[in-house]
């Protein structure tokens, strides 16, 4: 399975007021790993970019000026994203403005969700969290995923940040067999019990290093930080003084 993490940086918020992109981030996910293989342009949009805009994510005309135009990559893009899903929190404005740029390379376009699958993390997460904050920053916090480089808005920063809060928000483990049954055919429910010999060998334990331990329990504060409350697991370890 492969699925393509977006995101953009444009002009300005409204599409329809002839806002572009100024730059495209792109995230390989292969079989929900992630691998080093990017897509990444700055692109000079022919036009003034609003001063709130450059707020948000630093990015200036003149250091534009050099750089691309959309239809110089936007062949290269569409290869990239064949045969993917995508996944773009908020799907509607980028898709928005990836539509509105692909169309000025060729009027005939027929849109982006015809060509590749979308998945809008925004409305997952609204589904997940109702009630609740949802941007990225907030997601970020409630799934424990670094995002202390994020002082600006960057495409692919953020497609790298939205790649993980993704992965976190889908990552339920959905069940504990652990291989103990096997499937048999597609429908639902047909299983069937494998017996675990008694004459099988032993089960090799290997504890966890310092090292390992050190990293176990810094990710532990890092989940009691973004809940608010201790994991579940630090209350039910034994407190060493009552031993």
């Amino acid at each position: 399975m492969r699925q393509i993490v977006l995101d953009t940086e444009t002009t300005g918020l409204e599409v329809a007021e002839g806002h572009r992109i100024i730059e495209v981030g792109c995230i390989e996910l292969l079989n929900r790993r992630l691998t080093q293989n990017r897509f990444h342009f700055y692109l000079n949009p022919d036009r003034e970019i609003d001063p709130g805009a450059v707020e948000v994510h630093g990015i200036t005309n003149q250091f534009l000026a050099d750089k691309p135009r959309f239809a110089e990559i936007s062949s290269d893009l569409l290869n990239f994203l064949k045969d993917a899903e995508l996944i773009i929190h908020n799907a509607p404005f980028d898709v928005g403005f990836l539509d509105a740029e692909f169309t000025r390379v060729n009027p005939k376009w027929v849109g982006i969700s015809k060509a590749c699958p979308v998945t809008d993390t925004l409305q997952m997460a609204r589904k997940l969290h109702p009630g609740q904050k949802n941007n990225l920053d907030a997601l970020c916090r409630r799934y424990a995923v670094d995002n202390s480089q994020r002082d600006l808005h960057g495409a692919l920063l953020d497609a790298e940040i939205l790649a993980e809060v993704y992965l976190a928000m889908t990552g339920g483990q959905a069940s504990l067999s652990l291989g103990a049954q096997e499937t048999l055919g597609t429908g639902a429910g047909k299983q069937r019990d494998t017996q675990i010999r008694a004459d099988r060998p032993a089960l090799r334990v290997i504890p966890a290093d310092a090292v390992e331990l050190a990293a176990h329990s810094k990710r532990l504060e890092a989940i009691a930080k973004a809940a608010g409350a201790p994991a579940v697991w630090q209350q039910l370890e034994p407190n060493p003084e009552s031993v």
